[in-house]
């Protein structure tokens, strides 16, 4: 593959950040409302039926996953560690009956943020031959 190849145009490298940046700042808050746990969370764990108490753990990882998403370096580590985090939020939500386009929509924005920002990605899984 040749540099000319690899190249990201301007449109799509913002495009790609803008897409990184929303469910990144999406899943950075909602760990840090699990880490403080107000009434709403565990109320919330409660209805999914998972204890409260793991809540400030998930979050960790939430925060975790997403800040490591929004490194260049990291970016895959991050996305792949937020695919397995929302693929347990899509099986939550399917045990419960509840719909999960929420948790879908937003691992498909997660990889659709990294594929317009990163070569790497493009490489690996080119849209057209």
């Amino acid at each position: 593959m040749t540099t000319n190849e690899r190249a990201v145009s301007k449109p799509m490298l913002w495009g790609g950040w803008a897409l990184t940046i929303l469910p990144a700042a999406v899943l950075i808050l909602s760990g840090f409302m699990k880490v403080l746990k107000p009434e709403f969370i565990v109320t919330g764990f409660a209805h999914m039926g998972w204890p409260s108490e793991l809540a400030v753990g998930l979050g960790i990882v939430e925060i975790t996953s997403a800040v490591l998403y929004l490194i260049p370096r990291t970016a895959v580590l991050g996305a792949i560690l937020l695919t397995g985090y929302l693929g347990g939020a899509v099986a939550t939500h399917l045990r419960i009956g509840e719909p999960i386009f929420g948790a879908v929509g937003l691992g498909v924005i997660v990889w659709l943020g990294l594929y317009l920002r990163d070569a790497r990605i493009r490489a690996l899984a080119p849209l057209r031959s």
